[in-house]
């Protein structure tokens, strides 16, 4: 565990560097938070109600997207190990006597861990300033929220490192990368909030993976019910399944891969 303690740390160090780059993605998310907030308000100015979200609510989901995005990355930039598969320095990698899951893991949660203290609190307070958000009022239920994130934090974790891994197969992922960067965010309710897509592309949407990044953090702040019902026990429940099932995954994929490297010799 001290190996993973040291890369997390590194990850968050490493991040801490670039301030400009912070500064400057906390603007823009908070801008954008902004325009789509107004579309919001106008689309709900014209019909009030749509599936159980009203304007608050619409406009709670923007802020809290735009809160997440720099820690769950799904719309990237993607990990570097699809770069080192390509370039053959994942060799050097695989011969570290730990996890590659598990170093490139702890590594991204530093980053996710920096991004949720430097930008999402900044984004989040900025948008409950400017608009009405219906935040929770209990420390409770903010304990909630935090957990959802971690646990939508290794979801989205577990989304791109499959992305990368598939690279020992396709040895390069920028096609994965420019299809999932399109469908993960739409997906995820990060663009739209998915109860206002159709009631059956709704449901199968939020069954996704990806709901976990942003729909089912975004509905445990709302405290509203999703798809599995019992509150954010039912949403917490289907993020953690999803987790387990991505890393899990990942492991195999992993082990599959590193036969693949040893055949051809890279």
């Amino acid at each position: 565990m001290r190996v993973y303690t040291e890369v997390y740390v590194r990850g968050l160090r490493r991040r801490s560097t670039y301030r400009a780059a912070t500064l400057g993605g906390l603007f823009t998310n908070t801008v954008f938070g902004c325009i789509n907030a107004a579309v919001m308000l106008a689309l709900f100015a014209a019909r009030p109600e749509i599936n159980g979200y009203d304007a608050e609510d619409a406009v709670t989901q923007v802020f809290v997207c735009q809160a997440l995005l720099g820690v769950v990355a799904v719309m990237g930039p993607p990990l570097e190990l699809g770069e080192r598969i390509r370039s053959g320095d994942v060799g050097t990698d695989l011969l570290r006597p730990v996890s590659l899951l598990g170093w490139w893991l702890a590594e991204d949660l530093g980053r996710a861990s920096f991004n949720l203290l430097f930008r999402s609190v900044p984004i989040l307070g900025t948008g409950a300033l400017l608009f009405d958000l219906r935040l929770p009022g209990e420390a409770g239920r903010w304990l909630l929220v935090l957990t959802s994130v971690a646990l939508a934090a290794l979801v989205s974790f577990a989304l791109r490192y499959l992305y990368e891994v598939a690279g020992f197969w396709l040895l390069d992922t920028r096609g994965v990368w420019a299809v999932m960067g399109v469908f993960g965010p739409v997906a995820a309710g990060m663009l739209i909030p998915l109860p206002l897509f159709p009631p059956g592309v709704s449901d199968v949407l939020r069954m996704l993976p990806w709901a976990s990044i942003a729909q089912i953090p975004t509905e445990i702040v709302l405290g509203k019910d999703g798809l599995l019902g019992e509150g954010a026990a039912g949403g917490l429940l289907l993020q953690a399944a999803w987790a387990a099932l991505l890393l899990a995954l990942g492991a195999w994929a992993t082990s599959r891969a590193t036969r693949r490297v040893v055949v051809q010799g890279g």
